[in-house]
């Protein structure tokens, strides 16, 4: 009788198909207590007497949120390991969803990468995958640091901000005004490097920290903090920024794009396109809110000490201690 799918090391830890379920026998032997499907197709209830049962009804599509299951899921798996007995992840095929899922576990477990924790399972069932949009929910998670509350995280609230803009750009429609994330309103008092002031009446329009770095303005010696909180180079005549407050009377009224300006002068400042703007040294920016370095004076902070926020964009990610099958 073929055995199951047991991902190596010490935990009772199985990954495998929705037939799995079927034999009973080596369900057995293997003291399977906790059983976790990751699909959304109609089950057979009669297939999980006696286990304790939890399902996450999710397709296997690049676009579907597992990320915000990560945290139920991994409690759901350590229950079953801390009971003593054997605990099963599967999804239809035992490929991308379970893979997923038992992915973030190891990573909150052990404290490695998504890469690491996805070649460790392989050892188990080679045909592991997930699909591309899974994987970058698993890098994010990594960089998140595997939170208990993944929904308080700014950085997954970010993350569903841009998923909404990029359904609304897709649909060819801006944002819904409700679901518009202004930044300033979630600061948490973070120091800035500088702030950009209106040059005709000198009002303040926003400061470094909310300022969107595009590839073009990438040096690739600087650290990530670093990267925050510099301004474009000299060919870009645009600051990229997220949403701030003062564009709420504008942002909301639901059009594609249009012009900002100065709250206090009402000179014209920028512009905004939720579709996307390509920069003049040619990068795109999606959205493409941006400041017109024209129009803009750059106010350097009398501060010495600086303390920045991290980058609007995912930053790769950054290599992990070595591990080992003893330490799994």
């Amino acid at each position: 009788m073929a055995l199951l799918d047991r991902v190596p090391g010490d935990l009772n830890l199985y990954i495998g198909g929705i037939f799995t379920l079927r034999r009973r026998e080596a369900l057995q032997q293997a003291n399977i207590t906790h059983v976790l499907s990751v699909l959304r197709i109609p089950l057979d209830q009669n297939l999980f007497s006696p286990f304790k049962h939890m399902v996450v009804e999710v397709d296997d599509v690049e676009d579907e949120n597992l990320l915000e299951h990560f945290p139920a899921t991994n409690k759901f798996i350590q229950d079953g390991l801390n009971g003593g007995g054997g605990v099963l992840v599967h999804c239809a095929m035992g490929k991308s969803r379970s893979a997923t899922c038992l992915i973030a576990y190891l990573m909150q477990k052990h404290n490695i990468t998504a890469a690491q924790a996805l070649s460790h399972i392989r050892q188990a069932r080679s045909i592991c995958e997930p699909n591309d949009g899974f994987m970058k929910q698993l890098e994010l998670y990594g960089q998140m640091q595997m939170p208990e509350q993944v929904e308080e995280t700014p950085a997954y609230q970010r993350w569903v901000y841009q998923r909404e803009v990029e359904l609304s750009r897709a649909c060819g429609q801006a944002p819904e005004a409700e679901k518009i994330r202004f930044e300033d309103e979630h600061t948490n008092g973070e120091a800035s490097k500088f702030e950009l002031r209106c040059r005709k009446c000198r009002r303040p329009l926003a400061t470094s920290q909310y300022i969107i770095q595009h590839a073009a303005s990438t040096n690739t010696n600087q650290s990530d903090s670093e990267k925050s909180a510099v301004s474009p180079p000299k060919n870009c005549a645009h600051y990229f920024v997220d949403p701030l407050t003062w564009m709420r009377p504008e942002l909301e009224q639901g059009k594609l794009d249009g012009r900002l300006e100065c709250p206090k002068c009402h000179t014209n400042v920028g512009k905004y396109a939720w579709q996307g703007m390509q920069c003049s040294c040619s990068e795109w920016v999606v959205p493409g809110i941006s400041l017109s370095k024209g129009r803009i004076d750059e106010v350097r902070s009398r501060t010495s000490t600086e303390i920045r926020r991290p980058p609007r964009s995912i930053p790769p990610l950054s290599p992990s201690p070595a591990f080992s099958r003893q330490n799994l």
